[in-house]
């Protein structure tokens, strides 16, 4: 059960630590200290809720509908292409530097825009039930599958909590505008990348 638990931990944190849309969005929102705790549970949560339906064996979900890839790749993004477009509207503005009392983004708001991050991109699936799906297989005891998902999903926990709550020491460093200009470029160019990824992904 140790070793089904550490491979479960390692696999998950792997491919959940590469820059992407979300991880850049929940790194944003630490630096602004809005709805951090919400917005980090929620994400793990979501990674927890694909986890298990992968270890669980749910992955035929993906292949149900043979157009649901493409679906997803398209959606996702349009998605990533207009967040992109607003942060760097939000760079060429330069009025992102985080203020004594920074203007509150809504928690709705921010869960919604998390949740197009999350269940919007096509890798998510591929990741959890694809990937750590496929990797659970090797584990047939009933308990050392439990202690594979359980670790896997634990770790979601704590990359998420420890972005979020980390991103607070650079806080420092982003009272200036050209940083948060620097911050927005480089989110930008995520987005567009990974958009770009999933356009020639279906093309």
């Amino acid at each position: 059960m140790i070793s089904a638990a550490i491979t479960g931990f390692a696999t998950a944190f792997s491919l959940i630590l590469a820059i992407g849309a979300q991880n850049a969005f929940v790194l944003r929102q630490g630096l602004l200290r809005q709805h951090v705790f919400a917005l980090c549970l929620f994400c793990a949560l979501s990674d927890a809720i694909l986890i298990s339906a992968g270890v669980l064996g749910f992955g035929w979900l993906v292949t149900l509908n043979p157009n649901f890839p493409t679906i997803m790749a398209l959606g996702g993004a349009g998605f990533l292409i207009v967040y992109g477009a607003i942060r760097l509207r939000a760079a060429l503005s330069g009025q992102s530097a985080i203020s004594d009392v920074p203007e509150q983004t809504a928690l709705a708001s921010v869960l919604t825009t998390a949740a197009a991050l999350t269940w919007l991109n096509p890798h998510v699936y591929l990741d959890t039930l694809g990937l750590i799906g496929a990797v659970s297989t090797g584990y047939e005891a009933p308990a050392q599958k439990l202690a594979f998902g359980i670790a896997a999903s634990f770790s979601s926990f704590v990359f998420f909590f420890s972005l979020g709550y980390g991103a607070q020491f650079l806080a420092p460093l982003m009272r200036t505008a050209r940083a948060w200009q620097a911050l927005d470029l480089l989110i930008a160019l995520v987005m567009w990348s990974i958009a770009l990824g999933l356009i020639l992904s279906v093309f």
